[in-house]
């Protein structure tokens, strides 16, 4: 038998290389928001509001890029989608008032909604199923890393030339990715070049000739009884996909959990100045270690999924949930002090994200290959309009009440509704053998 390729390992580089672009000008808007409260006297709901229509934008694209990435592909759409929202990112730069910083926020958004489908579709058709997760926990991982090397990098611009050319510098590397993807990047794996016939083969059935035994159920008893495990045939129309209690139920958790990661991506920064009195020097690096917790979170969680629970994805979806509800309490009741504050912040951020990849891996099970990208886009968003709603609700309830306790409690209750929404959904296997 002929050696398999392994280009699908560099497909996935370049996703997670992507992707941390495609975070980093996203999420460089916490960091600017007290330069820009500074610069145009705006309330907190007001800069919430800067944040928070990113996802607006975001959440309207999610489903017209999945019906023209079942259509067209992922080649042309995706590159063009990353030299759109690299075009707002220096846009933003140049705003002259909040208001114009909204609607360039909201272009950012559009043009952003492509990219996770695409990169998820990407995926989900160049990796075999026992893989799948494992190659979402990387993907998701570079939402981690953008944040982590962001605030500084951030910091250190806006500190020496001003907050506008962190948006001028942050759109460079976008341009040089859209040619990249464009290069590289094929819809399916036997239209690549730098795919050999084994690798495709692989790629389709998960095995190699040599090993042509195809995975086994193995029951786990109690916990497949809590996760409500369920033989499913899989989505194969649109009409199907949006008829779906379980993918309904998946995204109604992902609005709550996302709620919840980018009220913490974009409050985080002004908490540590603001509430907690650190510089602008030390908030660049604590914030980022909410981001270093979710980045190992993330890279473990889908291997756990994949390799230690065989495909289920719900089981760390439960305990994303749960024990975000635990570190919200914590986050209530958190001293004065830089390494508890660090330390809690790492924890959060390692519990919300071990349980990240299997949102994404989840629609996988439920949807053919054929209608997955209108699935993942109608849970993309779901989960982004959380997104759009948190910013702009924790800005209010800081201008409500005047401090932070307030936002971790809506972050907790958020958890919690989520955690329920998860208990009640299905975890689809292809077959359970009798007897199990």
């Amino acid at each position: 038998m002929i050696k398999p390729t392994k280009f699908r390992w560099i497909v996935l580089a370049i996703i997670f290389i992507t992707y941390t672009i495609n975070y980093a000008d996203r999420t460089n808007i916490g960091i600017a928001l007290p330069f820009i409260q500074n610069e145009f006297h705006i309330s907190n709901f007001e800069a919430g509001a800067i944040a928070s229509f990113f996802f607006l934008g975001y959440a309207i694209s999610q489903i017209p890029a999945g019906f023209a990435l079942g259509k067209l592909g992922l080649r042309a759409i995706v590159s063009i989608s990353i030299i759109g929202f690299s075009f707002f990112t220096y846009l933003i730069g140049t705003a002259s008032s909040a208001s114009m910083l909204k609607w360039f926020r909201l272009g950012l958004g559009l043009c952003e909604g492509p990219t996770p489908v695409g990169l998820t579709t990407t995926i989900n058709n160049w990796f075999p199923t026992k893989e799948k997760a494992t190659a979402v926990g990387v993907y998701i991982a570079s939402t981690m890393f953008a944040p982590i090397i962001v605030p500084t990098i951030c910091v250190w611009i806006a500190m020496t030339y001003g907050w506008r050319w962190m948006f001028f510098l942050f759109a460079i590397p976008g341009f040089i990715m859209a040619i990249i993807w464009y290069i590289f990047i094929r819809t399916h794996p036997e239209q690549s070049k730098y795919v050999n016939e084994t690798e495709a083969e692989y790629i389709k059935n998960g095995k190699l000739e040599q090993n042509n035994q195809n995975d086994e159920f193995i029951s786990m008893g109690f916990l497949d009884r809590l996760i409500r495990i369920k033989e499913v045939v899989k989505l194969e129309t649109n009409l199907q996909v949006f008829k779906s209690w379980n993918l309904w139920g998946n995204t109604i958790a992902y609005f709550m959990m996302v709620s919840v990661l980018y009220g913490l991506m974009t409050w985080i920064p002004s908490y540590l100045v603001k509430e907690q009195g650190f510089s602008f020097t030390q908030m660049g690096f604590i914030a980022a270690a909410p981001w270093i917790g979710g980045l190992i979170g993330c890279l473990l969680g889908g291997w756990i999924s994949d390799k230690l629970l065989n495909k289920r994805r719900k089981p760390t979806m439960l305990l994303t949930a749960l024990s975000t509800c635990v570190m919200m309490v914590v986050m209530l009741n958190i001293p004065n002090n830089s390494t508890a504050v660090a330390l809690s912040l790492f924890a959060t951020g390692f519990l919300i994200n071990i349980g990240w990849p299997a949102f994404t891996a989840y629609p996988m099970g439920l949807a053919n290959s054929t209608v997955y990208p209108v699935a993942i886009s109608l849970v993309n968003t779901g989960g982004n309009l959380g997104g759009f709603v948190s910013p702009m609700l924790a800005g209010a309830l800081l201008d409500m009440f005047g401090n932070y306790g307030s936002v971790f409690a809506y972050f907790g209750i958020a958890a919690l509704i989520g955690l329920i929404m998860i208990l009640l959904i299905d975890e689809p296997v292809d077959k359970i053998p009798t007897g199990k």
